[in-house]
């Protein structure tokens, strides 16, 4: 029988973001928050995760809680 045990994601909602903030783009966001484009990509894919002070300064950018960005969840992982 196989475990599962719950590990965590970390999803975000910046590209939803960018766009009610005037369709700002990826280089703009990247620019003004002192990272690469290839940075915002990666966090917009799920392939990184931001520092908290990059946290920060991203929901900053947006006007708004860095919650309302990015969500912490659940997810099963099987036990090999």
């Amino acid at each position: 029988m196989e475990k599962k045990k719950k590990e965590f994601k970390l999803i975000n909602n910046m590209r939803v973001h960018r766009f009610h903030t005037g369709e700002m783009t990826q280089a703009t966001l990247a620019d003004k928050v002192g990272v690469s484009r290839q940075t915002i990509i990666a966090i917009e894919k799920g392939k990184f995760n931001p520092s908290v002070f990059l946290a920060m300064k991203i929901a900053r950018e947006f006007r708004c809680r860095i919650e309302d960005i990015f969500k912490l969840v659940k997810e099963d992982k099987e036990d090999d």
